[in-house]
């Protein structure tokens, strides 16, 4: 008979979300696609906190791809204030329960109200103890792996290393996660089974689970059943 305690040992330390079906929820209620997203940042504020309360350690949200920039103006626009707004009231909460802000994705590229929240949230929460909430917002996966390649490079060429010396560890430390573990579980709402350029160095261990409730629906307790199915698969990692 399976324990409490066994079954929180058990739990995923890290786990990351694809928060998608924002814009059909709305279109399915003959509402601007605007009222998804707003409706999806309310799921963000209850996802977070009950992740947090479980003993999650690390929480992994995609906000904004960089593929995001393609879309009318008018809803990135909305996206950006959705974004403003969460973390002006969303941020003492945070702070309060001990969450560590991270972002994964190129902030410089944002407008800058935006820009200047996220990095007044990250300082602000820089030394809390609690879990992390990592961020995605410019992000892409393999922008990130390019990225990091770069520094990479500059770190060979200024310490005159050799090819043959680098390891996996050598080019992680350049990631968005860095020192973090890499994703348990992966969660995609919105009935789509692809991880659309979505931490894709991080993601090649993880459990990927997929349902077909649009984001502005997942709920608490749906978060519950992903982890529940996650606990009774046996990960092997190319074992046996």
């Amino acid at each position: 008979m399976q324990t409490k305690s066994d079954k929180m040992s058990n739990l995923p330390r890290h786990i990351s979300i694809i928060m998608d079906g924002n814009g059909r929820w709305a279109s399915d209620r003959g509402l601007p696609r605007s009222f998804g997203h707003r409706e999806g940042m309310n799921r963000v504020v209850d996802i977070v906190e009950h992740a947090s309360k479980i003993g999650v350690e690390y929480l992994s949200l995609y906000a904004f791809s960089t593929e995001n920039w393609k879309r009318p103006a008018e809803e990135v626009n909305a996206l950006m204030e959705l974004l403003v707004i969460y973390i002006r009231n969303q941020l003492n909460r945070l702070h309060k329960n001990g969450v560590i802000i991270n972002i994964m994705g190129d902030i410089d590229a944002l407008p800058n109200t935006p820009k200047r929240e996220i990095i007044k949230a990250v300082e602000k929460t820089e030394n809390n103890k609690g879990m992390t909430l990592n961020l995605g917002i410019n992000y892409g996966g393999r922008n990130e792996i390019i990225n990091a390649c770069k520094k990479l490079y500059m770190e060979i060429e200024d310490n005159d290393r050799s090819i043959e010396s680098i390891e996996e560890s050598d080019l992680e430390k350049y990631l968005y996660t860095s020192s973090q573990p890499d994703p348990d579980l992966l969660i995609r709402p919105g009935a789509e089974k692809r991880i659309s350029n979505f931490m894709i160095y991080q993601l090649a261990y993880t459990e990927f689970y997929f349902t077909d409730i649009l984001w502005p629906d997942f709920k608490a307790g749906n978060l519950d059943e992903a982890i529940e199915e996650y606990m009774r698969r046996k990960r092997r990692f190319g074992g046996i």
